[in-house]
């Protein structure tokens, strides 16, 4: 599988405010990074009324929408089980390393990204492929390595890191 890593942790925590601080330094480095992030929602990247949508909802099991800017393919589950994260990495074009945001049950490394505020528990306990936790308290009982969640530079690095980048 290609170099992946993921972030964890509850919903406001901070991971996409996170990850989109990181994203521009990676790319800094000269490295081709993708994104893949998992929602428990329903969701529809497509607008009803547009062909792309009537085509789908009349029954194609993948629609794909194409322009000089950007393409996106849409395919209909139809009852079918959920992909995992290894089947939609390897679903994206070449890249040095895939950001994953969700899929916290899967074997990759992670960073923790969690906030005083929300009053939830740390998850790495329960999660061993946690290998730090980045948030805006001092964590003096975690035992993994600790960043303070606005340093973005000091994450990248670590990341980086981790990854063999470096």
């Amino acid at each position: 599988m290609k170099k992946t890593f993921g972030f964890a942790g509850y919903s406001g925590s901070g991971k996409t405010t996170l990850i989109e601080k990181l994203i521009p330094l990676f790319v800094a480095r000269g490295l081709r990074v993708s994104l893949i992030k998992q929602t428990h929602h329903d969701f529809d990247i497509d607008q009803p009324g547009k062909d792309s949508y009537r085509h789908r909802k009349a029954g194609c099991s993948e629609v794909l929408v194409g322009s000089n800017r950007r393409w996106a393919l849409m395919h209909e589950l139809a009852g079918e089980d959920e992909p995992g994260l290894a089947q939609h990495v390897a679903r994206l074009s070449p890249c040095d390393l895939v950001l994953v945001e969700g899929y916290k049950r899967e074997a990759i490394p992670k960073l923790e990204v969690h906030r005083a505020a929300s009053s939830q528990p740390l998850l790495y306990p329960g999660d061993p492929h946690i290998v730090a936790v980045a948030s805006d308290e001092s964590l003096l009982d975690c035992p993994l390595t600790q960043f303070d969640l606005n340093q973005a530079e000091v994450i990248a690095g670590f990341i980086l890191h981790s990854m063999g980048f470096v």
